[in-house]
């Protein structure tokens, strides 16, 4: 029992000390010349949907949810949040070459498609983020516009 005690003791104060461990949250300013809604004049429903579902990993303008601000789920937190902008990051869309727009809205048509977009883990934390069958099919109808009409 002894032991059970230490181990449980050694194990708070592991925790109490990793809350001390920065994080940095700040997010960049957003230039709205380069912010894609801005960029493309993106009709509000579309502009709803995107900032609901992708802006907090795609963009500088995430919003951190109370929960990460605890250690070690925030590293998690900022971890997937520096991965997805380095993926997209739709307040910098208007600084991308035409050629990266391009393959960043295909596959952006995939994932989006495929379900894989916004991550499963994502959605059980943010409701507005679980995009229905009709509201993926709208963002991926204005995505394949703008290819086609290759006004990215």
């Amino acid at each position: 029992m002894k032991t059970v005690k230490k181990v449980l003791f050694w194990t708070l104060v592991a925790f109490a000390l990793i809350q001390f461990i920065p994080i940095d949250r700040v997010n960049k300013p957003v230039d709205k010349a380069a912010n894609f809604v801005e960029v493309k004049k993106t009709p509000e429903k579309i502009r709803d949907l995107i900032k609901g579902a992708c802006y907090d990993c795609h963009s500088n303008e995430t919003v951190y949810p109370k929960y990460a601000y605890l250690a070690p789920i925030s590293w998690s937190v900022k971890s997937h949040v520096n991965e997805g902008r380095e993926h997209l990051n739709f307040s910098i869309w208007g600084t991308y070459n035409q050629e990266l727009k391009e393959n960043m809205l295909s596959k952006a048509i995939q994932t989006v498609q495929n379900k894989t977009m916004p991550m499963p883990g994502y959605i059980v934390y943010h409701k507005e983020a679980n995009l229905s069958d009709a509201e993926r099919t709208l963002m991926v109808q204005y995505f394949e516009e703008m290819l086609k009409s290759k006004s990215y």
